[in-house]
């Protein structure tokens, strides 16, 4: 365990201090746990873990096969509005805690007069190859919710599907969608799948 916590605060790049402040413990127990001096009680080992962004299992030890999807991403989505087809890209974040991320845009994309929005989301992992979860609207105005499906790269790079939910343009509308790491590499991925399997 002290090994998984010092290497696990070190790649989120926090200190002994910011990890005891998110965990809600004394500095010198961090430093403590990190020694190998002592073990956390369940209590507080699941509050270290949610702090690190990790399993207990993982805080533990116990070896995760997952592919780990935390950090920043980018979507891209095929849409219409007024029956006209609109390509987006949206900056997002991905928070991964075991098999459900939560994600959310940080840019809208387009301008809210073309019909660029916020939006908030989870998406489960399954198997490190299929993702599937919802969407919300996160701006007060805009009414769009849906499903989101993808179907993950092995190497966790990019990830590619559909979309299907309440639109602008009616209550049960689809289109591809596309994440990944690079902004490019969304672009691309959307290009694709419309050149090979056409219209949704």
């Amino acid at each position: 365990m002290s090994e998984v916590l010092r290497r696990r605060r070190t790649e989120l790049g926090m200190s002994q201090a910011d990890l005891a402040t998110a965990a809600g413990v004394d500095k010198r127990q961090i430093r403590r746990y990190e020694a190998g001096e002592q073990q956390p009680v369940l209590s507080v080992a699941v509050a270290i873990a949610n702090a690190l962004k990790i399993s207990v299992g993982e805080l533990a030890g116990i070896p995760s096969h997952e592919v780990n999807l935390t950090g920043d991403w980018w979507a891209s989505w095929q849409t219409s509005k007024d029956g006209e087809e609109v390509i987006t890209l949206q900056e997002t974040r991905f928070r991964q805690q075991g098999e459900l991320i939560s994600v959310e845009t940080t840019t809208r994309g387009v301008s809210v007069e073309d019909g660029g929005y916020h939006w908030r989301g989870e998406l489960r992992l399954w198997d490190n190859e299929i993702l599937m979860g919802w969407y919300a609207a996160d701006d007060d105005s805009i009414r769009s919710k849906g499903t989101m499906y993808f179907v993950l790269h092995p190497h966790g790079q990019y990830m590619s599907g559909r979309w299907v939910g309440l639109s602008y343009d009616g209550k049960i509308v689809t289109g591809w969608g596309a994440m990944a790491r690079t902004a490019e590499d969304a672009r691309n991925t959307i290009t694709t799948l419309k050149e090979q399997d056409g219209a949704p």
